[in-house]
């Protein structure tokens, strides 16, 4: 499968309606969430490898995903609800409630719960209301504040009967300091694979020319310094910018990037003057995941390094179109592991682990939901317990190409894909980008009797129900590898067997 059409830029998705406003006295905090997510269309005209740009303007059904590199979390408190008045004294004004609307890049942005809304301001004058009328609600009133100054007092002559009482001697029982220290976590647990995982996960500073930056997380892949992570963790440092990765003891190392493929959402740094005791996570079996199977995520959400979070793996082979929605950005496609384990932006490039602490994937996006506020920065989303991540077996073959030559390699099919939104299959295009030839002579789908109209609708035996879908499944393979593609022209089906061709670097 090829990328010719990388350069094309993913358009935003439909936004989302606002979640309605709460109550004034619930919390002015609302969490999005997401799939560094999915369900968002892929962005119009990427073709699978002649990077056409005829199809502009068309969505396509592949969730298109948030990256979830990070950016700094900004200070400052949020304004909590204040208590009901106590009779007697003066009320005060209630808060505003924050709204907000969820511009997407791909997917919805929260804005940080400030208290915009509409009611009185933080600090406006008060106004006395109207005396009302004596009734039941007063009088529930008293009784609470009743209960409240009796609570008071039946704590402080407790307080006192107890300290009146007091002989020296203790009623409480303490462990021992010899059972504390001898507390063992078994081999399996969330607590014993935190363990294990944790010094060798880092948390990657990346900060461009012009000051812009944000924070991922990575984990060692080597002994010889090579640091495993996102793509777009690492972007803001491609062109002389600063690249620092802190282990969790507080050791930090400026890196270099040695190689990134923009497709993938794969990239390679390496420790500059790398420390002798690396310790790199064992790297498990994406192939054998099964759903259900239990989830360790670890990573720095919104700044918070070592954070480590659980689920479970929700679904396999989810098409997935990710993108940071920036105007220059260029979509990533993965056919992901999906995962409901917290997962939100700072965990990007971050390991997700099995049960037995071996790295399965690599926490790339998550889908976020239309609503505003909640915790982070603004324009950031949070989680919803949709989080997707690069299954580890294509994530290591990538890597191990950019250690080697610095760039990454893709299979291709050697045909222009339409990215038009249709449950039919991924439909070769009539005309490749700035006017080549849709189906690539002599390429592996020329080889194969592929011809412009055709409907592809199955690799192998994964269903193809998208361009995006058919990039994401490509992509799982390795150049020469021997894959069968099924498809229809004239309404009826044919298949045909291909050998994947390959095509180096993202341009």
């Amino acid at each position: 499968m090829s990328t010719e059409n990388e350069g094309n830029p993913v358009p935003p998705a439909p936004s989302a309606p606002p979640v309605p406003v709460a109550s004034p006295d619930a919390s002015p905090q609302a969490q999005d969430s997401t799939p560094e997510g999915t369900e968002g269309p892929a962005g119009p005209g990427h073709q699978t490898e002649q990077q056409t740009a005829q199809q502009a303007g068309q969505a396509a059904p592949a969730p298109q995903a948030d990256h979830q590199a990070d950016r700094p979390v900004p200070g400052g408190n949020e304004p909590t609800t204040p208590l009901p008045p106590v009779p007697g004294s003066a009320p005060q004004p209630p808060a505003a409630t924050p709204e907000g609307a969820w511009p997407p890049p791909p997917s919805g942005t929260p804005a940080y719960a400030d208290g915009a809304g509409d009611g009185a301001a933080w600090g406006a004058s008060y106004q006395q209301p109207a005396p009302k009328p004596r009734g039941r609600g007063g009088l529930v009133a008293a009784v609470l504040v009743a209960a409240l100054v009796a609570g008071g007092l039946g704590g402080g002559l407790g307080y006192t009967l107890a300290r009146n009482n007091d002989n020296g001697s203790s009623t409480t029982v303490s462990a021992s300091d010899n059972g504390v220290a001898q507390v063992k976590r078994a081999p399996g647990t969330i607590a014993n694979v935190a363990a294990k995982a944790l010094p060798s996960t880092v948390t990657i500073e990346a900060e461009g020319s012009n000051g812009d930056g944000g924070t991922g997380t990575g984990f060692v892949f080597d002994k010889q310094g090579h640091i495993i992570t996102n793509n777009h963790v690492v972007a803001d440092a491609l062109d002389g910018g600063k690249l620092s990765a802190t282990f969790p003891d507080g050791r930090k190392y400026d890196a270099e990037v040695v190689g990134h493929a923009q497709g993938y959402d794969v990239a390679v740094v390496k420790l500059k003057n790398p420390p002798s005791d690396l310790n790199p996570l064992a790297l498990g079996d994406s192939d054998k995941v099964a759903v259900g199977d239990e989830t360790i995520a670890i990573g720095a959400p919104f700044g918070l390094s070592n954070t480590v979070t659980t689920g479970i793996i929700s679904a396999k082979n989810r098409p997935v179109a990710s993108s940071d929605g920036s105007a220059t950005s260029k979509a990533s496609y993965m056919s992901a592991l999906q995962t409901d384990a917290s997962i939100n932006p700072g965990n990007s490039g971050g390991p997700l682990l099995d049960a037995s602490g071996a790295v399965i994937g690599i926490n790339s996006a998550i889908q976020s939901s239309g609503t505003s506020g909640g915790f982070g920065s603004g324009g950031q989303s949070g989680s919803i317990g949709l989080g997707f991540a690069i299954p580890i077996n294509q994530a290591k073959y990538v890597a191990q190409q950019l250690i080697k030559t610095g760039k990454p390699v893709y299979a291709k099919i050697g045909a222009s894909v339409s990215l038009e939104d249709s449950a039919g299959g991924a439909k070769i295009t009539d005309q490749g980008a700035d006017g080549a030839a849709a189906v690539e002579a002599g390429g592996p789908a020329d080889k194969a009797g592929l011809k412009p109209g055709d409907v592809i609708t199955k690799l192998d035996n994964s269903v193809i129900d998208s361009g995006p879908t058919l990039i994401g499944e490509i992509w799982t393979h390795q150049p020469g590898d021997k894959v069968t593609l099924t498809y229809k022209r004239g309404g009826q089906e044919h298949t045909a067997e291909l050998t994947l061709g390959a095509r180096a670097g993202d341009s």
